[in-house]
């Protein structure tokens, strides 16, 4: 028996055995273990908090939640996320621009981000467009770093930097309530026209149900400012506009024996121009890109007893990009390249209460990923089997915390053309810990240290000409410490929140594309990184003059992520690319009545879009203002809102990423009807 079927074998043993545990534990032990009270979590004053950061008690996390999301002006989740510390969203501009997220500099693919509990996935080039998931069906999004401060959670929840956990929303029925639905409708700038339409059903006690779906149109053309070094222009974008349809449903259940079940279809299709990059004024891109993205995903915890708790998750996922490039023409036309992938995903996770302050947990999560090019000869075809264990545990000693897993990753991969595959197993640990000095304040210091790492991507092995097979991971290295105090009032100031972060990261073997042979480009294991920053916000809600209830966020990072790969070299210890060393945001909000008035800004500091820091590469700092207006009343019983938004108040010109001009000034419009 080859390895590869050995180590199948063994991760299903491993769900079995935990399966089999569950279902005889029953008469052992009848509800999961739970952590301390967070009592400094985002709380609500009143549906008006904007902002919140609760103290997790081993992991900083960063938390927007349901009324707090409305609030925001963001059409998407990437929208929502730049209001993060610590973040650097990378952004192609207008409604269809791909939108991605790079946590504390430590590049794109260390971010791990979870749908309703599971993982989204990308074996081809390991980034998840964020700009695909919509706020009108978000109840709320969590940033940890490190790592979720729990452990009954899947393998995967281990095995990243940082993660992004979405939660879709629940529906949620009182007395004799059987349907709920909202109906919303958004215009504005670029052409937008976004209807969404979201039902729930009660069916039974025990089960109820959601269906959600938007189409999103934009003709994505807005004016942007260029500059040759000689002479300026004002032009308009072009190749932009995009339609997206996206369709959700799922099933919510309770079972008699205190389970929880849930299971979620979700499909997303798109078309979109690719505006691309506005250089030697080339103002107009030939490339489109068509989109195909569906799962369907299940969760079912079943606690037995006191002590032991049983998690179960399974998915599969099917995504299809075609993508035409007409300034690249083949003997049959223009570029038109078809690649397929699909994901298998099984995971069992357990959790087992020894004492009353001593739990520990064991989770294993099979995956397969298989990638196809349709259309290109000699493509590697590969098929990734990934085994993850986490053996993890966690003690409770009075003010003090202790969390700390290790992770076994076994990676087996083949290939059915012209290149071999390989196989790759590591053991990473994190270590997690709190301490809360004082009784009765909620002041905690907490510090964490994870080893952790990430595996090329298809693209980075397999890619045409570029790819290169024999690709280490790129592994990180994070040390934190970090304290955090909360205050809660009754008082003119309800609402004290200190949170202050100081790390360092390392990542070696960073996988970067430079010259090999021939002078020919090739993806190749040669980038180190040091990263030194902090992270620090403060957050307040005064009440003035008794009716007017306000709420307040500061958030400021710095960054030093300094390139170290080769002493020898020009730029060795100057800031890598797009990383500014000063970034953070303001927020504030009031309302009075049924009014709401929210104001952002958004600061980042100069940057350089190459590691070499030179006059050259140097890109100035921006910034950005955006407000708007809502307000509410019922209609024959039914309540409806009127929201006004305008963004980038005073018209700044500026690049998130060089030679992609964002928008300038544009407006939102939304109407919404709750029944």
């Amino acid at each position: 028996m080859d390895n590869r079927h050995y180590i199948r074998y063994v991760s299903f043993f491993i769900l079995c055995i935990a399966a089999n545990y569950g279902l005889h534990a029953q008469d052992k032990v009848a509800y999961p273990a739970t952590s301390p009270k967070d009592t400094a979590a985002a709380r609500m004053l009143q549906g008006v908090t904007i902002f919140s950061n609760r103290t997790n008690p081993l992991s900083p996390v960063q938390t927007l939640s349901g009324i707090a999301l409305e609030k925001m002006n963001s059409l998407s989740v990437a929208d929502a996320l730049r209001f993060f510390s610590g973040v650097q969203l990378k952004d192609y501009g207008g409604l269809g621009g791909l939108k991605t997220l790079n946590v504390r500099s430590m590049g794109t693919n260390h971010t791990a981000v979870f749908y309703d509990g599971i993982q989204l996935g990308n074996a081809q080039n390991g980034t998840v467009d964020l700009g695909r998931f919509s706020l009108d069906n978000i109840e709320q999004i969590d940033l940890y770093n490190a790592q979720k401060g729990t452990l009954l959670q899947p393998a995967r929840g281990f095995a990243s930097a940082s993660a992004i956990y979405l939660q879709s929303r629940k529906p949620v029925f009182h007395g004799n309530e059987k349907t709920h639905g909202k109906v919303s409708f958004k215009t504005g700038s670029f052409g937008l026209v976004n209807p969404a339409v979201r039902m729930e059903q009660r069916l039974s006690d025990r089960l109820s149900a959601v269906v959600s779906s938007e189409w999103l149109h934009g003709n994505g053309r807005y004016k942007f400012r260029y500059t040759n070094g000689t002479y300026d222009t004002t032009a308009v974008r072009q190749n932009a506009a995009i339609d997206a349809a996206r369709v959700e449903a799922g099933l919510f259940g309770q079972g008699k024996d205190s389970s929880t079940w849930q299971a979620k279809a979700y499909y997303y299709n798109s078309t979109r121009g690719l505006p691309g990059a506005i250089v030697s004024n080339k103002f107009l891109n030939g490339q489109h890109q068509w989109d195909r993205n569906f799962f369907v995903q299940s969760s079912y915890n079943k606690p037995f007893g006191k002590r032991y708790t049983l998690l179960l998750n399974a998915k599969f996922t099917y995504d299809y990009v075609r993508y035409l490039d007409t300034a690249i023409v083949t003997v049959d036309g223009p570029l038109m390249n078809r690649y397929q992938q699909k994901e298998y995903y099984i995971s069992a996770a357990n959790q087992y209460k020894i004492t009353s302050f001593w739990d520990v947990a064991l989770s294993a999560d099979f995956q397969v990923n298989n990638m196809t090019a349709v259309n290109l000869d000699r493509f590697a075809i590969p098929t990734r089997y990934s085994t993850l264990v986490a053996a993890a545990t966690q003690l409770h000693l009075g003010p003090v915390a202790l969390q700390g897993n290790l992770l076994t990753t076994i990676i087996n991969e083949t290939t059915k053309a012209y290149t071999a595959g390989r196989d790759f197993n590591a053991i990473t640990p994190t270590i997690l810990a709190s301490w809360q000095p004082f009784q009765g304040e909620d002041l905690k210091i907490r510090a964490f240290y994870k080893n952790i790492f990430r595996m090329p991507t298809f693209n980075d092995m397999y890619y045409s000409t570029v790819g290169n097979p024999a690709l280490k991971p790129e592994y990180t290295k994070q040390y934190n410490i970090g304290t955090g105090y909360t205050r809660n009032s009754d008082g003119f100031l309800q609402y004290f929140s200190l949170q202050a972060d100081a790390y360092y990261s390392h990542v070696k073997d960073k996988i970067v594309a430079s010259p090999g042979r021939n002078f020919q480009w090739m993806m190749q294991n040669i980038g180190s990184v040091d990263i030194y920053g902090i992270d620090a916000s403060i957050q307040l809600s005064p009440v003035l003059l008794n009716a007017v209830k306000t709420d307040f966020s500061v958030k400021y990072t710095y960054q030093k992520a300094l390139d170290v790969s080769n002493p020898a070299e020009v730029n060795y210890k100057d800031q890598i690319a797009y990383i500014p060393v000063h970034s953070g945001s303001f927020i504030a909000h009031a309302s009075w009545h049924k009014w709401d008035v929210n104001y952002s800004f958004i600061y980042v500091g100069e940057r350089y879009f190459l590691n070499t820091n030179i006059p050259l590469y140097y890109m100035e700092p921006w910034y950005t203002s955006d407000v708007s207006v809502s307000t509410s009343f019922l209609f024959s019983h039914k309540l409806v809102k009127l929201t006004g938004e305008l963004n980038n108040v005073f018209n700044q010109y500026y690049d998130v990423v060089i030679n992609y001009p964002m928008p300038g000034r544009y407006y939102r419009l939304t109407a919404s009807i709750n029944f």
